[in-house]
């Protein structure tokens, strides 16, 4: 494998165009209809817990929180985590997981939820969410809902419908 003079920085406002086109590269057109992506429309992420992967001047990867409300307990809702196919199985995700839960454990934040593939993340710490314990506002594969605890007794506070929490100005 040859090693790859990755940086990885804050998301900025002008990398939209190309995160956009990056998450319709990696996940096609049906992106919109999913759960995660539905939730996540009803409140913008938090740049500062946003992380951009660049190769030079080339973004190829990106991973995205936005704030939630998981019953009456804050929290974030990672994703999409996405590489540029060309550049998948290189580290570039796992770099960007791991700065991503960084900063939100650095700032405080106590969970983090995501839906995706219980294999892959659970070398960062998550686990499934028990049955009917967290509802999304969507059908979704209750093997897929995953938390992350950064605070002891943050999913054990966290009980009912997720919701987006939008930012107030």
């Amino acid at each position: 494998m040859t090693e790859l003079s990755l940086i990885i920085r804050s998301e900025q406002p002008i990398d939209s165009d190309a995160i956009e086109r990056l998450h319709e590269r990696a996940f096609g057109p049906g992106r919109f209809a999913r759960t995660a992506s539905r939730l996540r429309e009803g409140a913008p992420h938090l740049l500062d817990l946003s992380f951009t992967a660049l190769v030079g001047t080339l973004l190829v990867g990106s991973v995205r929180m936005t704030p939630i409300r998981a019953g009456e307990e804050r929290a974030l809702m990672l994703g999409p985590l996405t590489v540029e196919p060309a550049f998948e199985s290189r580290g570039i995700g796992a770099a960007l997981m791991r700065r991503s839960l960084d900063s939100a454990r650095d700032k405080g934040h106590t969970l983090v939820l995501l839906v995706g593939d219980e294999p892959y993340y659970r070398r960062f710490g998550f686990k499934r969410i028990p049955l009917r314990h967290l509802e999304l506002p969507g059908p979704v594969n209750p093997d897929r809902f995953l938390a992350l605890e950064l605070a002891e007794g943050a999913l054990a506070r966290a009980k009912g419908l997720v919701s987006p929490l939008p930012i107030s100005g």
